[in-house]
């Protein structure tokens, strides 16, 4: 395996469309990266929820805000960066999907779902400004097990 770090950085439009592009491109790289069917779309998934986040409440649906997805190969893992222009947040603000008062309301749950889906996630404010959503996903071990593409 190499021990160069690979990246992709690609700058979205706040459009719902966004959403669906910054999934595929995700997805192609994670398949590249030789993640299995079911990682890619967990992994998937939590970027969906994430550009999906940055569109709706970061940017809060502005046309003239971006949104910037980062994908990195580094040996060990797959890092992802979601980075939106809006306000930012803290993620101890954010009630807790699973609590009995919250069952039935629907914040919260995409961050919850990417907890889940990655090994690691958090939320940093953005360089300049905004929130940084950063989840990361480490390759299978063992044989098989993914390699990041070369």
């Amino acid at each position: 395996m190499s021990g160069q770090t690979h990246r992709v950085e690609v700058t979205l439009e706040t459009l719902l469309e966004s959403v669906d592009l910054a999934e595929d491109i995700t997805m192609r790289v994670a398949d590249a990266a030789g993640f299995d069917e079911e990682q890619r779309y967990r992994i998937g998934m939590s970027v969906r929820e994430g550009v999906i986040n940055a569109y709706q409440y970061g940017n809060q649906a502005e046309r003239d805000r971006k949104i910037v997805l980062t994908l990195e190969l580094t040996p060990e893992k797959l890092v992802i960066r979601v980075l939106d222009q809006g306000p930012g947040f803290s993620l101890a603000d954010v009630p807790d999907p699973l609590a009995e008062e919250n069952l039935l309301k629907t914040s919260g749950r995409g961050l919850f779902l990417m907890k889940a889906f990655m090994d690691e996630f958090a939320v940093n404010p953005g360089p300049a400004g905004g929130a940084e959503l950063v989840m990361a996903k480490r390759y299978p071990a063992g044989p098989g097990g993914a390699q990041p593409a070369k």
